[in-house]
Protein backbone atom coordinates (compact mmCIF):
# COMPACT_ATOMS: atom_id res chain seq x y z
CA UNK A 1 0.00 0.00 0.00
CA UNK A 2 1.34 3.60 -1.05
CA UNK A 3 0.18 6.61 0.87
CA UNK A 4 0.27 10.04 -1.04
CA UNK A 5 -1.18 13.11 0.09
CA UNK A 6 -4.00 14.29 -2.21
CA UNK A 7 -3.55 17.15 -4.98
CA UNK A 8 -6.45 19.05 -2.68
CA UNK A 9 -4.39 18.28 0.40
CA UNK A 10 -1.17 19.52 -0.85
CA UNK A 11 -2.84 22.56 -1.84
CA UNK A 12 -4.21 23.19 1.02
CA UNK A 13 -0.98 22.75 2.83
CA UNK A 14 0.71 25.45 -0.05
CA UNK A 15 -2.09 27.24 0.64
CA UNK A 16 -1.51 27.71 4.64
CA UNK A 17 1.92 27.90 4.26
CA UNK A 18 1.43 31.23 1.89
CA UNK A 19 -1.10 32.75 4.06
CA UNK A 20 1.35 32.61 7.54
CA UNK A 21 4.38 32.95 5.84
CA UNK A 22 2.82 36.64 5.36
CA UNK A 23 1.41 37.13 8.65
CA UNK A 24 3.63 37.96 11.74
CA UNK A 25 3.02 35.14 13.86
CA UNK A 26 5.89 35.74 16.31
CA UNK A 27 4.91 39.00 17.01
CA UNK A 28 1.31 37.53 17.54
CA UNK A 29 3.20 34.91 20.26
CA UNK A 30 4.46 37.65 22.30
CA UNK A 31 1.40 39.59 22.13
CA UNK A 32 -0.80 36.62 23.49
CA UNK A 33 2.10 35.50 25.96
CA UNK A 34 1.47 38.93 27.56
CA UNK A 35 -2.14 39.13 27.58
CA UNK A 36 -2.98 40.29 24.31
CA UNK A 37 -4.94 38.11 21.66
CA UNK A 38 -5.53 40.57 19.37
CA UNK A 39 -2.94 39.65 17.09
CA UNK A 40 -3.40 36.10 17.43
CA UNK A 41 -7.20 36.57 16.68
CA UNK A 42 -7.05 37.91 13.53
CA UNK A 43 -5.05 35.22 12.38
CA UNK A 44 -7.53 33.34 13.33
CA UNK A 45 -10.01 34.70 11.47
CA UNK A 46 -7.59 34.83 8.59
CA UNK A 47 -7.38 30.98 9.13
CA UNK A 48 -10.99 30.55 9.44
CA UNK A 49 -11.60 31.95 5.81
CA UNK A 50 -9.27 29.34 4.52
CA UNK A 51 -11.56 26.66 6.40
CA UNK A 52 -9.08 25.47 8.97
CA UNK A 53 -11.77 25.74 12.20
CA UNK A 54 -14.69 23.61 10.14
CA UNK A 55 -12.30 20.79 9.19
CA UNK A 56 -13.75 18.06 11.57
CA UNK A 57 -17.10 20.29 11.94
CA UNK A 58 -19.99 18.13 10.66
CA UNK A 59 -21.24 19.35 7.23
CA UNK A 60 -24.46 19.62 8.76
CA UNK A 61 -23.43 22.33 11.08
CA UNK A 62 -21.60 24.34 7.90
CA UNK A 63 -18.67 21.88 8.13
CA UNK A 64 -16.04 20.34 6.08
CA UNK A 65 -16.49 16.70 7.40
CA UNK A 66 -12.56 16.65 7.02
CA UNK A 67 -11.12 13.14 7.82
CA UNK A 68 -8.10 13.10 10.41
CA UNK A 69 -5.02 13.38 7.61
CA UNK A 70 -6.39 16.41 6.41
CA UNK A 71 -6.51 17.89 10.06
CA UNK A 72 -2.63 16.60 10.41
CA UNK A 73 -1.81 18.73 6.75
CA UNK A 74 -3.67 21.42 8.84
CA UNK A 75 -2.01 21.11 12.35
CA UNK A 76 1.28 20.70 10.81
CA UNK A 77 1.24 23.94 8.74
CA UNK A 78 0.25 25.85 12.34
CA UNK A 79 3.07 24.07 14.12
CA UNK A 80 5.46 25.20 11.46
CA UNK A 81 4.49 28.68 11.52
CA UNK A 82 4.30 28.98 15.70
CA UNK A 83 0.32 30.12 15.65
CA UNK A 84 -0.54 30.78 19.15
CA UNK A 85 -4.48 29.94 20.34
CA UNK A 86 -6.16 26.81 21.45
CA UNK A 87 -6.55 25.30 17.81
CA UNK A 88 -6.22 21.70 18.84
CA UNK A 89 -9.21 22.41 21.67
CA UNK A 90 -11.23 23.95 19.14
CA UNK A 91 -10.76 22.21 15.59
CA UNK A 92 -9.76 19.26 16.33
CA UNK A 93 -11.35 17.98 19.93
CA UNK A 94 -14.36 19.78 20.46
CA UNK A 95 -16.40 18.51 16.87
CA UNK A 96 -16.10 14.86 18.77
CA UNK A 97 -17.40 15.81 21.92
CA UNK A 98 -20.57 17.67 21.20
CA UNK A 99 -23.57 17.14 18.42
CA UNK A 100 -25.04 20.60 18.97
CA UNK A 101 -25.73 23.81 16.92
CA UNK A 102 -22.64 25.77 18.79
CA UNK A 103 -20.26 23.78 16.46
CA UNK A 104 -21.50 25.94 13.50
CA UNK A 105 -19.87 29.77 15.27
CA UNK A 106 -16.98 26.84 15.32
CA UNK A 107 -16.43 25.96 12.05
CA UNK A 108 -17.53 30.02 11.46
CA UNK A 109 -14.18 31.20 13.46
CA UNK A 110 -17.02 32.99 15.74
CA UNK A 111 -16.10 30.64 18.72
CA UNK A 112 -13.07 29.89 20.54
CA UNK A 113 -13.18 26.53 22.88
CA UNK A 114 -10.70 25.29 25.98
CA UNK A 115 -10.99 21.76 27.02
CA UNK A 116 -9.54 20.18 29.90
CA UNK A 117 -9.43 16.55 29.51
CA UNK A 118 -8.95 14.48 33.08
CA UNK A 119 -6.05 12.94 33.70
CA UNK A 120 -4.40 13.43 30.45
CA UNK A 121 -4.90 17.19 29.93
CA UNK A 122 -5.01 18.80 33.94
CA UNK A 123 -5.06 22.60 32.71
CA UNK A 124 -7.21 24.42 30.36
CA UNK A 125 -5.39 26.07 27.60
CA UNK A 126 -5.99 29.99 26.84
CA UNK A 127 -9.03 29.44 28.61
CA UNK A 128 -9.80 33.34 29.15
CA UNK A 129 -10.12 34.29 25.64
CA UNK A 130 -12.50 30.88 25.16
CA UNK A 131 -16.19 30.88 24.47
CA UNK A 132 -16.68 27.53 24.96
CA UNK A 133 -15.38 26.10 28.21
CA UNK A 134 -15.86 22.28 28.81
CA UNK A 135 -14.31 19.67 31.07
CA UNK A 136 -14.44 15.96 29.95
CA UNK A 137 -14.18 13.07 33.06
CA UNK A 138 -15.36 9.59 32.36
CA UNK A 139 -17.18 10.42 29.55
CA UNK A 140 -19.03 13.16 31.27
CA UNK A 141 -19.07 17.16 30.08
CA UNK A 142 -19.01 19.73 32.54
CA UNK A 143 -18.81 23.07 32.17
CA UNK A 144 -16.08 25.15 34.02
CA UNK A 145 -14.62 28.80 35.22
CA UNK A 146 -10.95 29.14 35.19
CA UNK A 147 -8.55 30.00 37.80
CA UNK A 148 -6.12 32.02 38.54
CA UNK A 149 -3.38 31.77 35.05
CA UNK A 150 -0.58 29.49 35.99
CA UNK A 151 3.25 29.10 34.58
CA UNK A 152 4.15 28.12 31.80
CA UNK A 153 7.29 27.21 30.13
CA UNK A 154 5.81 28.69 26.83
CA UNK A 155 3.84 31.76 27.85
CA UNK A 156 2.05 31.85 24.58
CA UNK A 157 0.40 28.78 26.09
CA UNK A 158 -1.79 30.47 28.44
CA UNK A 159 -2.92 27.72 30.83
CA UNK A 160 -5.63 27.81 34.17
CA UNK A 161 -6.87 25.34 36.37
CA UNK A 162 -10.57 24.12 35.24
CA UNK A 163 -12.82 24.85 38.21
CA UNK A 164 -16.22 22.49 38.17
CA UNK A 165 -19.75 23.54 36.76
CA UNK A 166 -23.02 22.48 35.71
CA UNK A 167 -22.74 19.09 34.10
CA UNK A 168 -24.04 19.30 30.20
CA UNK A 169 -24.32 15.36 29.69
CA UNK A 170 -22.27 12.43 28.33
CA UNK A 171 -19.59 13.42 25.86
CA UNK A 172 -20.52 12.16 22.07
CA UNK A 173 -17.17 10.06 21.64
CA UNK A 174 -14.33 10.70 24.48
CA UNK A 175 -12.26 8.37 23.20
CA UNK A 176 -11.75 10.08 19.63
CA UNK A 177 -12.06 13.23 20.63
CA UNK A 178 -8.46 12.32 22.96
CA UNK A 179 -6.96 10.32 19.85
CA UNK A 180 -7.36 13.77 17.54
CA UNK A 181 -5.82 15.40 20.53
CA UNK A 182 -3.08 13.64 20.35
CA UNK A 183 -2.58 13.35 16.82
CA UNK A 184 -3.15 17.08 16.26
CA UNK A 185 -0.76 17.32 18.81
CA UNK A 186 1.87 15.24 17.31
CA UNK A 187 1.26 17.31 13.82
CA UNK A 188 2.13 20.39 15.77
CA UNK A 189 5.66 19.37 16.60
CA UNK A 190 6.18 17.78 13.46
CA UNK A 191 5.49 20.98 12.04
CA UNK A 192 7.64 22.54 14.63
CA UNK A 193 10.83 20.65 13.95
CA UNK A 194 10.27 21.36 10.40
CA UNK A 195 10.46 25.11 10.95
CA UNK A 196 13.44 24.46 13.40
CA UNK A 197 15.74 22.42 11.01
CA UNK A 198 15.00 24.70 8.17
CA UNK A 199 16.09 27.90 10.42
CA UNK A 200 19.58 25.82 11.48
CA UNK A 201 20.02 24.78 7.74
CA UNK A 202 19.85 28.34 6.61
CA UNK A 203 21.62 29.74 9.63
CA UNK A 204 24.52 27.32 8.79
CA UNK A 205 24.40 28.33 4.90
CA UNK A 206 25.17 32.13 6.27
CA UNK A 207 27.21 31.79 9.35
CA UNK A 208 31.16 31.31 8.67
CA UNK A 209 33.94 30.43 11.54
CA UNK A 210 37.39 30.21 10.32
CA UNK A 211 36.91 31.41 6.92
CA UNK A 212 34.09 29.18 5.78
CA UNK A 213 30.41 28.68 6.45
CA UNK A 214 29.85 26.34 9.28
CA UNK A 215 27.16 24.14 7.28
CA UNK A 216 30.74 23.10 5.47
CA UNK A 217 31.95 21.31 8.86
CA UNK A 218 31.60 17.23 8.61
CA UNK A 219 30.07 17.39 12.25
CA UNK A 220 27.54 19.90 11.36
CA UNK A 221 26.48 18.44 8.88
CA UNK A 222 26.25 15.32 10.83
CA UNK A 223 23.83 16.64 13.30
CA UNK A 224 21.66 18.07 10.70
CA UNK A 225 21.33 15.43 9.15
CA UNK A 226 20.05 13.11 12.22
CA UNK A 227 17.00 15.86 12.59
CA UNK A 228 16.24 15.49 9.01
CA UNK A 229 16.36 11.43 9.30
CA UNK A 230 14.43 11.94 12.74
CA UNK A 231 11.33 13.82 10.92
CA UNK A 232 11.40 11.65 7.60
CA UNK A 233 11.02 8.52 9.97
CA UNK A 234 8.24 10.26 12.32
CA UNK A 235 6.19 11.75 9.20
CA UNK A 236 4.69 8.25 8.03
CA UNK A 237 3.93 7.11 11.80
CA UNK A 238 2.27 10.13 11.82
CA UNK A 239 0.13 10.08 8.78
CA UNK A 240 -0.73 6.51 9.42
CA UNK A 241 -1.75 7.32 12.84
CA UNK A 242 -4.59 9.48 11.25
CA UNK A 243 -5.65 6.69 8.47
CA UNK A 244 -6.33 4.41 11.26
CA UNK A 245 -6.70 6.29 14.26
CA UNK A 246 -5.50 3.20 16.75
CA UNK A 247 -4.61 4.13 20.15
CA UNK A 248 -1.45 3.02 20.09
CA UNK A 249 -0.35 4.15 16.08
CA UNK A 250 -1.56 7.44 17.97
CA UNK A 251 0.59 6.96 20.86
CA UNK A 252 4.11 6.03 18.71
CA UNK A 253 3.27 9.36 16.26
CA UNK A 254 3.04 11.63 19.13
CA UNK A 255 6.44 9.93 20.79
CA UNK A 256 8.24 9.50 17.85
CA UNK A 257 7.20 13.35 16.66
CA UNK A 258 7.98 14.67 20.08
CA UNK A 259 11.40 12.79 20.02
CA UNK A 260 12.25 14.69 16.58
CA UNK A 261 10.97 17.99 17.32
CA UNK A 262 13.06 17.88 20.90
CA UNK A 263 16.41 16.79 18.61
CA UNK A 264 15.57 19.75 16.24
CA UNK A 265 15.22 22.38 19.26
CA UNK A 266 18.58 21.03 20.53
CA UNK A 267 20.49 21.19 17.28
CA UNK A 268 18.77 24.68 16.24
CA UNK A 269 20.17 25.72 19.77
CA UNK A 270 23.80 23.97 19.20
CA UNK A 271 23.93 25.86 15.99
CA UNK A 272 22.63 28.94 16.54
CA UNK A 273 25.02 28.99 18.91
CA UNK A 274 24.35 32.28 21.44
CA UNK A 275 22.01 34.32 19.66
CA UNK A 276 19.59 31.65 20.09
CA UNK A 277 19.04 32.25 23.70
CA UNK A 278 18.01 35.72 22.87
CA UNK A 279 14.29 36.32 23.65
CA UNK A 280 14.46 38.69 20.09
CA UNK A 281 15.23 35.42 18.08
CA UNK A 282 12.22 33.78 16.93
CA UNK A 283 13.62 30.18 17.13
CA UNK A 284 13.06 30.79 21.40
CA UNK A 285 9.83 30.57 20.36
CA UNK A 286 9.81 27.74 18.86
CA UNK A 287 12.31 25.87 21.47
CA UNK A 288 9.53 26.94 24.17
CA UNK A 289 6.46 25.44 22.41
CA UNK A 290 8.43 22.31 21.67
CA UNK A 291 8.59 22.10 24.96
CA UNK A 292 5.44 22.76 26.32
CA UNK A 293 4.00 20.05 23.01
CA UNK A 294 6.12 17.11 24.21
CA UNK A 295 4.36 16.44 27.23
CA UNK A 296 0.78 18.20 26.21
CA UNK A 297 -2.25 15.38 25.34
CA UNK A 298 -0.17 12.36 27.59
CA UNK A 299 3.53 12.55 28.74
CA UNK A 300 6.08 10.36 26.54
CA UNK A 301 5.84 7.72 29.36
CA UNK A 302 2.01 7.39 29.33
CA UNK A 303 2.23 7.10 25.35
CA UNK A 304 5.39 4.87 25.06
CA UNK A 305 3.41 2.34 27.82
CA UNK A 306 -0.25 2.36 25.81
CA UNK A 307 2.28 1.00 22.47
CA UNK A 308 3.67 -1.25 24.77
CA UNK A 309 0.32 -2.59 26.37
Amino acid sequence: MRFALSGEQEQFSRSLHDLLSGLDTDTANRSWASGDPGPGLKIWRRLADLGVTALAVPERYDGLGATPVDLVVGFERLGYHCVPGPWTDTVAVLPSLLDDELLTSVASGETLASVAFAPHVPYALDSDVADARLAVGDGRLRAFTPGALLSSVDGSRRLFPPVAGDDLGTALDADRAFELGCLATAAHLLGAGRWLLDTAVAYAAQRKQYGREIGGYQAVKHLLADVATGLALAEPLLYGAAVTLDRRDVSAAKVACGDAAHLAARTGLQVHGAIGYTAEHALGLRLTRVRALVGAWGTPRFHRERVLS
